[in-house]
């Protein structure tokens, strides 16, 4: 495995290009907190005073909120990184609240996405936090019903509208792919729970049921079925990176196997610059604030996949790794490389 320390092909290591940006900057971290977060509360005040004049407009206006709620996640996802504030009891804090609003335990999510970031690319170690790929051979090995509980699993309907609800709705209330050793983690599942019922109450004793749903459901939705795009879109591209122990490297699956999604500045604003992922994932210590700059700064990071939000749909139909041509296949590139055969 590549070291940090060897150096790139510019003659300078990772170490040296990635060092001066990681780490919380106080005053950048604060005022982008507090602005999100006051911005993301009047969004939802006149989303909800919205439906007494239309719920057409209400729902015009739940387009910002939920790239304001996507935004938070992004500070909740520093805070789990430790790259937010250098306090780790105030990136607890700050992750355990915005987690509520997201229906995400923080201290479980924190640990599945860790080892997202340690496995990334290494097809030895397919664990919690990642989308399920397989390679071409183990799809082939498949009976009849594993592959169409595979491709109904990797469809977009169940990726972009079933997914989100199961996700953030049911398996985060009672995650049972986390180990019952992990109490930590386990007791923060429960605290949120707890404290998800309590906001919920609160605001149906104040504006009811129905206006509670008709203004948060469809923030949490959008907001959650387009950050499921954005992560699946980091890595599932044809040219992304897979690899077998010992031939897996930490740095090359983070400049190979994580794309740069060239997003307009106002969608970079909204999504916490989570389109440079493939820095992110070279140093998960770097704040989301620095990410641009850093990239700005380096050429080593150009030499990087770049998607469009356009070419980005492409992806959807990416559901196997070759591991023979090293790409993301379709389920018809399978056919016809088997007809051809």
């Amino acid at each position: 495995m590549l070291s940090a320390s060897l150096p790139t092909h510019s003659g300078r290591t990772w170490a040296e290009i990635l060092g001066p940006y990681k780490g919380s900057r106080l005053s950048k971290s604060l005022f982008q907190l507090t602005t999100t977060a006051a911005l993301f509360v009047l969004a939802w005040y006149l989303m909800f005073r919205s439906l007494e004049v239309s719920y057409v407009l209400a729902l015009v206006l739940a387009l910002p909120a939920a790239g304001l709620l996507t935004r938070l996640f992004i500070i909740q996802h520093d805070c789990g990184h430790g790259s937010f504030f250098k306090s780790g009891a105030a990136n607890h804090a700050v992750g355990f609240a915005i987690g509520v609003l997201m229906l995400t335990p923080y201290q479980y999510w924190r640990r599945t996405h860790a080892i997202h970031h340690a496995t990334s690319g290494d097809l030895d170690r397919r664990e919690l936090g990642d989308i399920d790929t397989l390679t071409v051979s183990e799809y082939l090995a498949l009976d009849r019903w594993g592959r169409i509980r595979y491709r109904l699993y990797r469809s977009m309907f169940a990726l972009l509208v079933v997914g989100p609800i199961y996700q953030f709705v049911i398996k985060h209330r009672f995650p049972l792919d986390a180990p019952f050793s992990w109490k930590k983690e386990w007791a923060d599942v429960l605290w949120t729970n707890l404290a998800i019922v309590a906001v919920v109450a609160i605001l149906v004793h104040n504006i009811g049921w129905k206006a509670f749903l008709m203004v948060h459901l469809p923030i949490l939705m959008i907001s959650s079925g387009f950050g499921i795009w954005l992560f699946y879109v980091q890595h599932q591209f044809e040219d992304t990176y897979w690899r077998r122990a010992p031939e897996w490297d930490y740095y090359r699956a983070g400049i190979e196997g994580s794309s740069f999604l060239d997003l307009h500045p106002i969608m970079h604003w909204f999504t916490g610059n989570i389109g440079y992922h493939h820095i992110h994932h070279l140093s998960s210590r770097i704040p989301n604030y620095l990410l641009r700059q850093c990239l700005d700064e380096n050429p080593e990071l150009h030499q990087v996949t770049k998607i469009t939000l356009r070419q980005s749909l492409s992806c959807a139909r990416l559901r196997l790794w070759d591991e023979e041509e090293r790409r993301l296949v379709g389920f018809r590139d399978l056919r016809r490389s088997t007809v051809q055969t």
